[in-house]
Order: C-alpha cells, then structure tokens, then sequence
C-alpha cells in the first residue's frame, strides 16, 4: 500500500461494521475520519483529494474541521499557501484560530505584508486576537523593521491584557531589539515577572544585534548566575561576541557548553564555531573542526577561506577555493569575495586578477564595488598605484568611499603624494564624515614637510566637528575582556610601570621607537613619549602583569597596527618569550620569537 494516495486507504479508518445510532455519533465519526485523513496527508495532491472528500460530507461548514484544512495546507513543508488562501475565503465566518493559521502561514512563507493585512481584516470584522496571534504577528514587524507598526501592535497587547504573557513578552523582546530599539527591549524584559530561556537568548540577541559585544557576554554572565542552561540560538550569539571581541577562551566555553547540551551540532552551528576559532587567533582548531565537518555547505567553505584570507595564508584559502569547485558547489559572490581577500593579504597580485576575471567569465558573477575595492587594495597594497587609479576610473561602478580610502592608504604607504591627493579630494568630494581621511592626509603633508598644507587639513577637520578615532585595544585574561585606548591616563599604575620596565629591556636589546609615525612638529622625546602609550603597548603591559610565564597574549584592535608597534612587538615576543596574536583592523599578525607571520606586508 505504501505511495498509494491517501483516500485509496479509507478502508483502514472505517469501522467494518459502523454501529447504528444517532445521526450526531455517526457525523462525529465522519468528522474524525476526515481529520485522520488529513493527518496522513503527504502532498498536496493528496490533501486536495481530503478537501474534497470534506466537501463531500459536508463537514467544511464545521469550523474545526475548515481549520485544520487550512493549517495542513498553510502550514505543512509541502503545503501551498495559494490553497490556504483559496480554502480560507470559502470560510463564511473565520475564527481566531483559523486568523492566527493564515498569519502564521503567510510569515512561513515570508508574506510579511499579508500577515499584518490580515491581522487588519481581524480586527475590522472583530475577530478576537489572543496570545497566540501575537508572537508570530511581531516576527513579521520584526523582518520588516516595522517599528510603528510593531508600537501599535504592543499597545493592543496592552488593551487585551496580554503583556503578561512570557511568550508575547519574549516576541516584543525580539522584535524590538530587531528594529534598533534596545531601550525598549530592555523595559520589557525588566519588568517580567518570570523569565524563561527564550527571554534571555531575545535579549542577548537584541545586543549582539547592535553590536553591543561586550553586554552581550555580560548578560551570558547574569543567565548562567540565575542558573539558566543556555540554549542553542543564545550560545550561537555568545559566539558572536566572542569572535568580535577575540575572547577566545569564553568562545571554548560556548562550545564546551554546546557539546555537553546538544548531541548533533547543526551545519550553521558548527560554521559559527569556525569563524570564531578563525577570528580569536585560533586558526588551527578552526581548520581541525572544519575537516571534521559531515557535511559542508557553501557558507562553511567561505567562512574557512575567509580565515585562512586574514591569517595571510593565501595560497592554502586558493587551495580550498578550488577544493569547493571539486566538491560541485558554486560559490557566490561572498565567497569571491574571501578568495580576493586572501590574495589581497598575502600580496598575490597575479592570482587575485586571475580570481576577478574567473568570477567574471567562467561563473557568470558581477562584481560589486566590494570586489573592485578588493581589487584595489590588492594594487595598492603592492604599489601599482597608477593602475589602481586607472582601475577605479574605469570601473562600471560609482566608485565609493571605501574604494578611494583603500588608495588613500595605499599612497600613505609608498609616500605617493601626488594620487594620495587625488584620492582625498575625491573623499572629501563625497562629503566623507570619516576623519581618518582628513588625518591620513595631514600625516602625509607632515611627513612631506608641508606644514602649512597639514594645519590646513586640521583645521577644516575640526570645522566640521570631526576628531580623531582613539587607538583601543582589547585583551582578554582569565576570562575577563579588559579594553585600553591610547593616551588614556585611566589605568592603574602597575601597567604604566611595567611600560616603562619594558621600554628599558627592549632598548637594551635593540629597539628604537620609530618616530616617524608621530606626525607632530614637536621634539624627539615628546613622540617617543606619545608612542609609549599606543593602547596595544598598555594591553601587553597588562597581559604580561596578569598571565603566567610562557602563556600566549591574543589582543583585538580597532585600527591598522602602526610600524612602531609592529617592530615593538616582535620584541616582546623575543624578550618575553611569548607568542602573541594581534587582530587589527585588516589582518592577524602572530608574534614569536622576534618575527611576525605577515612577513612585515601589511
């Protein structure tokens, strides 16, 4: 019998002898035949064959019968919401059961519009919405940043009583922290009277949203306190923070945590767990965890290009690219994207224009300005300057800020004055809020001795109320984020002391402060002084004061490491005998024993 259609079966529901009674019984047990029916259903062609048995029986009129058709068809994996719809405008008086069946079908099927249209029509013909109209009606607001339309729908909740409700609460949570409004979602989670695992993982979420990394382990800290048990989607954010911070140690925690609670870890779980161990430093466990993996996907392979693209290892991300294209999948235009990068880091010029044309003829993929920046970085970065200039010129796209800040940098780099000043005009053309920009080329008119040129820059930065974006740098220690900015005065003593400690040791051993990279017209000892306290410098300082001898210090900054900081690095490194990772802004650079990964090409 097996693949035969449902309604060839209906022997097997009907009792061989059906008992003699009352024509209510008798309807009651057709009515539980047809709901049998529909609950074997395992396509559609079947289901239409039950709708119209239904029909034939007179059953659609009963509205638990109308809406369990309408829930199989809405919400089944290969269900039709067209049919839903059909079905659902036959229903002379649709209850709230059958409303919240449409709704929830339409957000299945990412109808956002349709499922807030409908709540509408509720509301017109006074069907009654109840808590559970509400947590799939706020996921709708939520995937379309509906924040008014989600406002209103809160102050509905509030004039039926449902505030109370944990899982409406936990929706507003969400759907708040989706659209921005963090404030909000924080008063709503506040004032629950009782928390569930959901709250925490919506409020966690709602952070990591906004990027808040450093609240996000916070509250991590807070859940685990309360004695809550976090689940998968609260662990898969706390993986998120840990991979923009660097804290790679609470990141082994999540996934200790994940291992211990979850027997089968899911493709995107085990994605995130890579980038993670990739972006705190840990390549090599990223890379074990990958070749490991059952099955990959597409998002799986970009995420490993990408990893092994900002360690610099170039040719091992082309050896993987091309291990994808083996494995039959297509990569898409993020994954190009990572491939370029990868060239970009590691200065392969000939292979990245080897990529950008492949992507462009043999996969048929377009590139964005995100690939031609790439592009131009990678040229830039090897001083082919005039053709980056001529690339961006005569791309098909409007050339963005990104682009002409690439080249910028790049003529900073090779102390190009003339195209440097072609590419800041060009920014500032494109009224650039950046103030990097203004202070980038300053540095190069100081470096060119061109004095009054730089104060002018200055000055028409500080007309349009623009300052410069402080150094920070962030460390982790027994499991504890600390953050350092440069020039800050508000640390304790102890790290000030042992700056000076180890000025002194690495002057003996060699090092000079590079005060080329202090782009002031002041005296030699000023700039040496200035330099002494880059955040990264403090970081060290503090990781070499609170860690034991021989451990590794992994530190995150938000800005491209300076030479002077490079050079002092590796020293640490030497003196100290500590390997040290440095996530800057464009790369990871691996200190050990006076030598750096990025072969000083950054």
């Amino acid at each position: 019998m097996t693949g035969a259609p449902v309604l060839n079966q209906t022997h097997l529901f009907l009792p061989s002898n059906p008992p003699l009674g009352c024509p209510e019984t008798s309807s009651r047990s057709k009515e539980q035949e047809s709901l049998s029916l529909l609950k074997r259903c395992r396509n559609m062609e079947e289901l239409k064959q039950v709708h119209a048995h239904i029909l034939k029986l007179g059953h659609f009129c009963d509205s638990f019968c109308a809406g369990n058709l309408v829930a199989t068809s809405a919400l089944s994996a290969w269900g039709s919401m067209d049919h839903a719809c059909s079905i659902f405008q036959q229903i002379n008086e649709p209850g709230t059961f059958v409303c919240n069946t449409m709704i929830k079908g339409h957000v299945k099927a990412m109808n956002w519009d349709k499922a807030l249209l409908l709540y509408c029509e509720m509301l017109e013909t006074g069907v009654e919405p109840d808590n559970f109209t509400y947590p799939v009606l706020l996921k709708a607001c939520a995937w379309l940043l509906a924040i008014e339309e989600g406002m209103q729908i809160h102050g509905h909740i509030l004039k039926l009583g449902l505030e109370n409700d944990v899982f409406v609460q936990n929706s507003l949570i969400s759907m708040y922290g989706k659209c921005g409004e963090l404030e909000r979602s924080c008063t709503v989670f506040e004032q629950m009277d009782q928390k569930s695992v959901a709250s925490w993982s919506a409020i966690i979420a709602a952070h990591a949203n906004l990027g808040m990394w450093c609240e996000c382990l916070m509250l991590f800290g807070d859940m685990r306190r309360e004695g809550w048990r976090a689940e998968e989607s609260t662990l898969v954010s706390v993986l998120s923070a840990c991979t923009h911070l660097g804290a790679l140690d609470l990141g082994r925690c999540s996934h200790g945590s994940l291992l211990r609670n979850i027997s089968a870890l899911n493709v995107i779980v085990q994605t995130s767990l890579i980038d993670m161990y990739a972006k705190c430093g840990c390549l090599e466990k990223g890379l074990c965890l990958f070749q490991k993996m059952n099955k990959k996907n597409q998002l799986s392979y970009t995420v490993m290009i990408s990893g092994l693209a900002v360690h610099g290892h170039g040719r091992k991300a082309l050896e993987l690219f091309s291990a994808m294209l083996q494995e039959g999948l297509t990569p898409d235009a993020v994954a190009h994207l990572g491939v370029l990068s990868a060239c970009n880091h590691a200065g392969l010029v000939d292979e990245g224009l080897r990529c950008f044309n492949r992507m462009k003829g043999e996969h048929k993929i377009q590139p964005t300005v995100q690939h031609y920046g790439c592009l131009v970085d990678l040229m830039g970065r090897a001083g082919m300057l005039k053709e980056a200039l001529q690339l961006i010129t005569s791309m098909p796209v409007r050339p963005n800020d990104v682009i002409w800040r690439s080249l910028l940098s790049a003529c900073r780099v090779h102390k190009n004055l003339e195209i440097g000043e072609i590419a800041a005009h060009m920014l500032f053309q494109l009224n650039s809020q950046n103030p990097s920009d203004y202070v980038v080329l300053s540095n190069m008119y100081a470096q060119a001795q061109r004095w009054d040129n730089m104060a002018r820059t200055r000055t028409e930065m500080a007309s349009k109320g623009l300052t410069q974006t402080p150094g920070i740098s962030l460390v982790e220690v027994k499991r504890r984020v600390y953050k350092f900015v440069s020039q800050s005065h508000h640390q304790c003593d102890g790290v000030y002391k042992m700056v000076h400690q180890m000025e002194w040791q690495l002057r003996f051993e060699g090092y000079s402060a590079d005060t080329s990279q202090v782009l002031l017209d002041v005296d030699e000892e000023e700039k040496r002084e200035r330099l002494k306290y880059h955040s990264q410098k403090l970081a060290i300082a503090f990781a070499l004061i609170h860690t034991s001898q021989g451990s590794p210090i992994r530190i995150v900054r938000n800005l491209r490491m300076c030479s002077d900081c490079h050079t002092y690095t590796k020293f640490v490194s030497m003196i100290y005998e500590r390997e040290i990772t440095v996530r800057d802004r464009n790369r990871f650079h691996h200190f050990k024993d006076g030598n750096c990964s990025c072969r000083d090409y950054w």
